[in-house]
Order: structure tokens, then C-alpha cells, then sequence
């Protein structure tokens, strides 16, 4: 018989937790459900929404880890999977989430289903037997599965059918089922680069801005750098670079509204001039301050100090 779930001394009461700033409140989730159903795929979608997974857990080590979690730390969002796979462990779920209940921990229960007829397809498709197959045939082992995981099912917070989805639908089913409010959809990094040093292998975009005359040709200017105001002035100022920028901007937010539909969680614009110290700097800049209505965005500059 497991122990009673105390509450060390230290940690939050949860009308202390409800007063965090909801990115800093404790949360545990599980994640169960049939064999088959899109674990994988779910837990995938978890770690791209910052959750800290730990995957085939014995359920008797849940509340260990719910004490870590309450206890404060790096780790605010912690998704645990419990299934089938830890075998004769998994009895004891229903008496573990009870426990954690009654201890006062606030969790949630995700649970992925699907159709007896798609799990068939799905593990003669991937030639693996079920987990609770024995020596019987696949669907012994999936109908002996959801006849163990009835009562857990009825306890679930969030239930997914996933039988008619693909990847790409559970991991926005599971984004709106768990995600934080405060979740940004995507993250655009903004870099300055020199051409002469070659085109950065991970630019989703690449932005050539060597039309602008160069600073470098300014004796005054040559040894300054982008984020200088007399190289930023400069440089804004040229025929068609306020043009360009806005054009720009406005070209590509119709873009990352894509990527956020295609789950794409980051996203690189690359801005190029000869060196990367004057031009792609002040540029780059100033299409990461007009981004920031949309979405978190932050500057890099490779090759300053290049030269």
C-alpha cells in the first residue's frame, strides 16, 4: 500500500499557485490512452509546447514526481505517459490518480483513442504485436486493453479520437487541448549576415539588401556598425529602404500565419549584405521591431566581428 501523498513544507498552497502568473503555475498531465492511439505523436506535440515529458512511467512514481513538481523549480509543466507498457505496474493508476486527489495536487487526464478497426490497421502496418496481445491475436490484446483502461477513460479531463486524424491534427488537437494561454504559436529570429561569409544553412528566408549603398564606402561610418545611430540613420534613409521594410513586413505576416497553421513553431529571416556589419544589421533591426506586433521575435548578427 502506498503512502499517504503529504505536501512538503515550502511549497505553495494552491490558492497561492491560482496567484502565479499562469506560465508559472504548477501543472501535471497524463497522458494515456489505447496503444496505438498517437502517444508518439502527443508527446511530440507536448515538448514543442515546452511541456518536460517523461514517457512509460510506472504509475506508483507519479506522485514522487507530482512532489517535484509542486516543490517549484525549472520545471512548471511536467506530461507524464502511463500506459499498457508498464505491464502489471499499471494496475495500481486508478489508486495513484485517487492519491493524488486526495493530497490536494491539481492534475489532468488526456486520453487518445481510436477504433478497434484503425489500431488493427495501424500495428499490422508497423508488423508489432500489441502489448497485451500474449500468446491470443491483435485484437484480444486491444479489446483486453480497453477493458482495462475503461475506468480511466471515464475519469479523463480531455478525450481524442485520433482514429480519423493525421499527425498534424492531434498535434493542433493537442495544442488546444493543453496549451497555455500565454503560448506563443511561433518564434521568428531575425539575422544579419555577410554574403562573403555564405548564406546561414537554416534561413527559412533570405533577404539580399545589398541595393542600399553601402556604409562601408563612408570614412566616418566604416568602423561604426549597424546598431550605430549614424549608420542606422544612414542607411533608413536611402531611396526605398522605408519601402522596402514596410513591403516586406507585410509580405511575409500572411506567411507566418501559415507556418502557425502548419505548426511550424520557429522561423528564420535571414538578411544579407557584403560583410553583414552596416546594412543587413540596421535592416534587420528594423524588420524585427515591425514583427513584434505578431509574434516573440528576437535579432541575431552572425558576422559582426567578423572583419
Amino acid at each position: 500500500m502506498s503512502e499517504p501523498l503529504t505536501v512538503p513544507d515550502g511549497i505553495p498552497s494552491r490558492d497561492e499557485q491560482a496567484e502565479l502568473p499562469a506560465n508559472e503555475r504548477p501543472e501535471l498531465l497524463i497522458v494515456t490512452g489505447m496503444s496505438g492511439a498517437g502517444k508518439t505523436r502527443a508527446v511530440a506535440a507536448l515538448e514543442d509546447l515546452n511541456w518536460y515529458v517523461v514517457d512509460n512511467l510506472p504509475p506508483q512514481l507519479l506522485v514522487t514526481l507530482a512532489r517535484i513538481l509542486e516543490g517549484g523549480g525549472a520545471v512548471t509543466r511536467m506530461a507524464v505517459v502511463v500506459d499498457a507498457r508498464t505491464r502489471e505496474f499499471f494496475d495500481q493508476i486508478i489508486s495513484v490518480v485517487d492519491q493524488l486527489r486526495g493530497g490536494g495536487l491539481n492534475y489532468r487526464i488526456l486520453y487518445l483513442d481510436a477504433s478497434n478497426e484503425v489500431l488493427v490497421r495501424r500495428f499490422d502496418s508497423v508488423r508489432r504485436p500489441h502489448p497485451m496481445q500474449g500468446d491470443g491475436i491483435l485484437l484480444d490484446g486491444i479489446l483486453r486493453e480497453r477493458e482495462r483502461l475503461a475506468e480511466l477513460r471515464n475519469r479523463a479531463d480531455v478525450v481524442i479520437d485520433t482514429s480519423d486524424l493525421t499527425v498534424h491534427d492531434l498535434a493542433r488537437q493537442i495544442r488546444v487541448a493543453v496549451g497555455n494561454p500565454t503560448d506563443a504559436p511561433i518564434h521568428v529570429n531575425v539575422m544579419s549576415f555577410g554574403f562573403k561569409y555564405g548564406i546561414p544553412l537554416d534561413a527559412d528566408h533570405v533577404v539580399d539588401v545589398r541595393f542600399l549603398a553601402n556604409p562601408y564606402w563612408v570614412s566616418e561610418l566604416r568602423h561604426l556598425t549597424g546598431h550605430d545611430e549614424e549608420v542606422r540613420s544612414y542607411v533608413l534613409a536611402q531611396e526605398g529602404a522605408r519601402e522596402f521594410i514596410e513591403r516586406y513586413v507585410a509580405a511575409i505576416k500572411p506567411i507566418l500565419g501559415g507556418y502557425v497553421r502548419e505548426l511550424k513553431p520557429y522561423v528564420t529571416i535571414a538578411v544579407g549584405c557584403t560583410g553583414g556589419k552596416h546594412r543587413s544589421v540596421a535592416i534587420a533591426e528594423a524588420i524585427a521591431q515591425e514583427l513584434r506586433d505578431v509574434a516573440p521575435v528576437r535579432t541575431l548578427h552572425r558576422d559582426l566581428g567578423m572583419e
